[in-house]
């Protein structure tokens, strides 16, 4: 059993896809960000960088419960736990860990900051907004070429890659102004994806984590929000 740690994040839909994918059995625990409880010190134990998401395998390495945080990190012990989603052959299998390490690095941080520009920014950071957004299209136009090459992002067969930009690229387009019909290969890619039935078991589940959070975010006190994003009496300067 796993449990894993949880809110309403594109990182954790990662995580909670991969488990449906190699039918690992979990228990989900919902942690309530906008209200704090990621400081605590019984969350701090788990992940000292105090974010979601994060597992504990209780059938870990050597049998021993075992704790993880980072999406990636967390996609690679699954998969490598499981000997499934992730090549074995040396070259196929880099190929799909470059692609993973394009959405670490690349995906998820551009258009967080995106996303964060558009809708949280106060007003007077329009250079921060255009900035951000003229990246993800960049990055899409990334992902539709290579779409156009093969099914997935390390070829032919879907793997933790496709796992890992899915929930980024699947979940903002309209958010962000993109307009779909300019990347036809990653639509594509989405309804293959989609239509999966590992996708399909936590579809559900991952909609309730992003309502949770959206209504918390709206019941959240100032306070909160600056400890959140890091500004006011957070801010450290």
């Amino acid at each position: 059993m796993i449990d894993l740690y949880a809110s309403g994040s594109p990182n954790v839909l990662k995580v909670l896809f991969m488990l449906s994918e190699v039918e690992l059995p979990y228990t989900l625990h919902h942690v309530r960000v906008m209200a704090g409880e990621q400081y605590s010190p019984a969350f701090l134990a788990l992940n000292p960088n105090a974010k979601v998401p994060v597992i504990v395998d209780h059938e870990g390495p050597g049998g021993q419960p075992f704790t993880l945080f980072e999406s990636g990190a967390i996609l690679l012990y699954l998969a490598e736990k499981t000997g499934r989603l992730l090549p074995h052959e040396p070259a196929a299998r880099y190929v799909a860990l470059q692609w993973l390490m394009f959405q670490m690095a690349g995906i998820g941080p551009m258009f967080g900051q995106a996303l964060h520009f558009s809708y949280v920014a106060p007003p007077g950071n329009d250079y921060g907004r255009a900035r951000y957004v003229t990246e993800a299209r960049r990055l899409y136009g990334v992902l539709d070429h290579r779409l156009g090459e093969a099914a997935y992002l390390a070829g032919e067969d879907f793997s933790i890659a496709d796992i890992a930009a899915y929930p980024w690229a699947a979940k903002y387009p309209k958010t962000l102004g993109i307009d779909m019909a300019a990347y036809p290969h990653v639509a594509g890619w989405i309804e293959r994806i989609e239509a999966r039935p590992g996708y399909q078991r936590i579809h559900e589940a991952g909609k309730a984590l992003f309502k949770h959070s959206m209504a918390e975010h709206k019941a959240a006190e100032p306070d909160g929000l600056d400890r959140f994003f890091g500004r006011g009496k957070y801010a450290r300067v």
